[in-house]
């Protein structure tokens, strides 16, 4: 039995999110349905999170066990010949057995797009959430500092979120934009179901001038979902990238200046 590392891009748009559901059709069952076609096994592909409904993944990760003799980089091809437009898987690789998608992952980045133009894009319409209303950047970029660290996140999980501990950690919580373009990046350990989109929904509420940026701090420290702002559309956000423990030791060795070739 073989442990094959699939990294999968998605338009979200068409899906129930990722995780695989009675009623509705989503990312990990496509992917699943091929697989059978392609090794003749029933499979099941565990993603490193799940996806709400809407939501996109420019680098969404996966595992799964065969006995295909498929070499494992062949495994891309292989699926992308069946999988629809809006599914791609970009890489696959064969990985020790140690590995695990979802519990091996130490941190994922998430992306918010906000497109604050006066007319809403055609092209980019499923994964912008256009706001025609000027929006104030600066107040919001100060307010997603106050985010950063390890804190308890309860004011921004949503009413059906049992999850008993509400505790993560965000390595980086930052506005940046590029002409009409305003981007939320957040990467953290984990995070709660619509975390990052009810911290979006806040930060809109900020821009709008609803609030002051000082005030993210309060609502943080409340931990009270009614306190916090609206869950922004799932539309906005994507999935950039999931990384694993040797991944993250090396991006840290190359930024300290370290493993120098030549």
């Amino acid at each position: 039995m073989r442990r094959i590392r699939i990294v999968v891009e998605y338009d979200g748009t068409n899906y129930a999110g990722w995780q695989r559901q009675e009623n509705a059709m989503t990312v990990q069952q496509r992917i699943e349905e091929n697989l059978l076609k392609v090794t003749g096994e029933r499979i099941c592909v565990q993603g490193s999170g799940r996806t709400d409904s809407g939501v996109h993944a420019l680098g969404q990760v996966a595992h799964f066990d065969t006995n295909a003799r498929i070499p494992a980089e062949k495994f891309a091809y292989a699926l992308n010949t069946g999988l629809p437009a809006d599914i791609r898987v970009l890489r696959s690789e064969e990985v020790d057995k140690t590995f695990h998608a979802r519990f091996s992952a130490k941190k994922k980045h998430y992306r918010y797009t906000i497109n604050n133009g006066a007319h809403a894009s055609a092209i980019c319409r499923n994964t912008q959430l256009h706001i025609h209303v000027p929006l104030n950047f600066d107040a919001m970029a100060e307010a997603s500092l106050f985010l950063e660290g390890n804190h308890d996140f309860a004011a921004f999980k949503a009413v059906e979120c049992t999850l008993e501990n509400t505790v993560r950690t965000l390595y980086s919580s930052r506005m940046s934009r590029e002409g009409t373009l305003l981007f939320y990046d957040v990467t953290g350990s984990g995070f709660l179901y619509n975390m990052v989109r009810i911290i979006a929904g806040t930060l809109i509420e900020i821009g709008r001038g609803k609030r002051p940026p000082e005030e993210m701090k309060e609502i943080l420290a409340s931990k009270d979902r009614r306190r916090a702002g609206a869950t922004a559309p799932a539309k906005g956000l994507t999935l950039v990238e999931v990384e694993y423990p040797q991944e993250v030791a090396e991006i840290e060795t190359a930024a300290k200046g370290g493993d120098h070739a030549g």
